[in-house]
């Protein structure tokens, strides 16, 4: 399955390793789903990692190199403005660019979409399930 994780799902998994957000990347990188993912996911995610956890230059720089290896970098054509969150849009822009088949997430707003343009909106549990 061609999946989209939501920033909150890589950070849990990075910073706390070990937990239900670990478990969806080892599915990852098992093979057992795609992981699509787009340049301003990973600029979020470095951002995150960065200001609210104090990562370090070295640390950031794997963490890029490990998205490109693990993952398949689509680079969305258009813009979306569904949510008012700014990088919620960037979610969905990635998941129908790289047509993917589900987005995983933490994020209220996203999760009360439910489905958007075909596409489920998961919790993380329910993912795992």
């Amino acid at each position: 399955m061609r999946v989209v994780f939501d920033t909150n799902i890589y950070v849990s998994a990075l910073v706390f390793p070990g937990g239900r957000a670990d478990a969806a990347m080892q599915r990852i990188l098992g093979g057992i789903d795609v992981l699509v993912v787009s340049p301003a996911i990973i600029n979020e995610v470095l951002g995150v990692l960065a200001e609210k956890f104090s990562r370090d230059r070295e640390e950031l720089s794997r963490v890029a190199v490990l998205f490109a290896d693990i993952g398949e970098v689509v680079k969305p054509r258009f813009r979306l403005s569904v949510l008012p969150d700014e990088p919620d849009n960037r979610i969905l822009e990635a998941a129908v660019a790289g047509r993917a088949a589900a987005v995983v997430t933490g994020d209220k707003a996203l999760l009360a979409l439910g489905v958007y343009r075909k596409i489920p909106i998961l919790t993380l549990a329910r993912y795992l399930d």
